[in-house]
């Protein structure tokens, strides 16, 4: 809800922007159809609210006059449901990149009224900025202040914030005076050049700062600020079950063998990379568990379980693009944000992916799937090949650049008709050339240095049990065939199982 009533410009520390505020439905009614718009916002974090709110008023009014109104939205990653949410339910999304959770939104993209595009995080900003898209109209950008010499302080996430500020012709700043003041000085502002001018970034180290703590804009593009108050979309996460907990626990034993292997530094690993949700926090608790200390993270995202580790010490300092919280460790976070001030720093999606740093630093990438199939090969995003999910976001960033890259993953969803491991993918987000290791709740498949018909039978070893007289069958008939090649497949057959589901529900015989 849109409270007109905030007045307070206590933030805005340039007396130039005064003249500037205006309220969010003015804000509104300055964005044409077919405007191309960077909103700021990663995983619901540093979301514009208000601005989004006025325009699904606007798009709704002008539909119900029978007259079209649609905008394309860039971001950097998931927004709010304030922000994607009630633009997909107000019908007013042609074009969506690069990446999405929301429901409704979903809905739009998967009955193709919204056309999506699924990049690569790393990516999007220099295409943008390279013209591969047309010309940015507008920039929508969440920040929690005005400096004294016009500079623009962030909040909870950077994304692709400078990046869209510097793109778009004009530019409408959303200033959240609910945000900490205390959010001031977290943030590393870095900008590379376009290519060919692009020099190697300066960063040796997930501790270094390279860049400001603030980010810029052409006073001049500025158009509106708006006066706003609103938390973030605040993730719930739910209490670790036994199979998180066990893929968490297998993540700690497979670390274990590479340090006595002599492949990972004992006690301090290398800068770790960990996607969103329970799984990625049972692989978290399970390293505080082993009785690590003085980790660093170089990652997309800070959430509760990173959040726990830096205030035990298992990490010591945490690297990444945006926090994504539960109301719980926000109020944490709000409590304790000099502290966590010391030990986090917030960059641009461009930075913390930065596939050239991913691999300089050494990182090892743990990222979530949907499945993944006998022979490596890794879906991420899209439901029985056809249906998107979320997208491909920084996944592909860290596992094809990661010093170690795991797939972690519960061997079984939807109360066990769907197996997690498949005889062929119904999509292919990342090759068998990227995957070094996948995780279940039934141990890890190390497959690196394996032929297929290696991989196979790993990967057969960490399958449900439901399933994994099945997937022997598939390999061992295909394997028996007259020429099976180097990767063997039953073509007829491969997909069978998706097939299956869609006719019946399950993927079991």
């Amino acid at each position: 809800m849109i409270d007109n009533t905030i007045n307070d410009t206590s933030r805005i520390k340039d007396a130039r922007y005064l003249s500037k505020v205006i309220k969010a439905d003015e804000a509104a009614a300055l964005i044409p159809h077919k405007a191309q718009i960077g909103f700021s916002g990663f995983v619901g974090a540093g979301s514009p609210l208000y601005i989004p709110i006025a325009i699904a008023n606007r798009a709704q009014k002008l539909h119900e006059a029978g007259q079209e109104y649609k905008i394309s939205i860039y971001s950097g990653a998931s927004t709010d449901v304030d922000l994607d949410g009630i633009l997909a339910k107000a019908n007013c999304v042609e074009f969506r990149t690069p990446f999405n959770t929301d429901p409704n939104m979903r809905g739009r993209i998967n009955a193709g009224e919204t056309r999506y595009l699924d990049v690569h995080l790393s990516s999007l900003a220099w295409q943008v900025e390279c013209g591969y898209f047309g010309d940015m109209d507008f920039a929508v950008i969440e920040i929690s202040g005005i400096t004294e010499d016009g500079k623009l302080i962030p909040t909870t996430s950077v994304g692709n914030n400078q990046a869209w500020l510097n793109a778009a012709k004009k530019v409408i700043l959303e200033l959240n005076i609910h945000q900490p003041k205390e959010l001031e000085g977290f943030h590393d502002i870095y900008v590379q050049a376009k290519p060919p001018f692009r020099e190697p970034i300066p960063l040796k180290t997930a501790r270094d700062r390279i860049g400001s703590p603030y980010m810029s804009v052409d006073f001049d593009k500025v158009v509106g600020v708006v006066l706003s108050s609103t938390e973030d979309r605040l993730n719930r996460f739910t209490p670790l079950d036994e199979v998180s907990i066990a893929i968490g626990d297998n993540v700690a034993k497979f670390f274990a063998a590479e340090e006595a292997a002599g492949r990972l530094p004992k006690g301090k690993l290398l800068p770790l990379q960990s996607g969103i949700g329970n799984v990625a926090n049972a692989v978290l608790a399970a390293l505080s568990k082993a009785g690590y200390k003085g980790l660093e993270c170089y990652s997309e995202v800070i959430q509760d379980g990173m959040l726990d580790l830096v205030k035990d010490g298992t990490v010591d300092l945490a690297s990444a693009s945006a926090l994504s919280l539960s109301p719980t460790a926000v109020e944490e976070f709000r409590k304790n944000v000099d502290f966590y001030k010391e030990h986090i720093i917030l960059r641009p999606q461009e930075i913390s992916n930065s596939p050239e740093l991913v691999r300089r630093l050494g990182v090892v990438a743990m990222n979530g799937m949907l499945e993944a199939d006998i022979y490596g090969n890794i879906n991420s995003t899209n439901v029985m090949g056809t249906q998107m999910m979320n997208g491909i976001g920084g996944s592909g960033d860290f596992a094809r650049n990661g010093y170690l890259s795991l797939f972690l993953t519960p061997s079984v969803a939807k109360g066990g008709a769907i197996s997690a491991i498949v005889p062929f993918v119904s999509h292919v987000d990342h090759t068998e050339h990227d995957t070094m290791v996948v995780v279940t709740e039934y141990g890890y498949a190390d497959l690196r240095g394996c032929s297929p018909r290696e991989r196979a039978q790993k990967m057969i070893a960490i399958a449900h049990p439901d399933y994994r007289d099945m997937l022997q069958d598939y390999f061992d008939r295909a394997c028996a065939q007259p020429k099976p090649g180097h990767t063997p497949h039953i073509l007829s057959e491969a997909l069978s199982w998706h097939d299956r589901f869609n006719k019946t529900g399950s993927m079991k015989k």
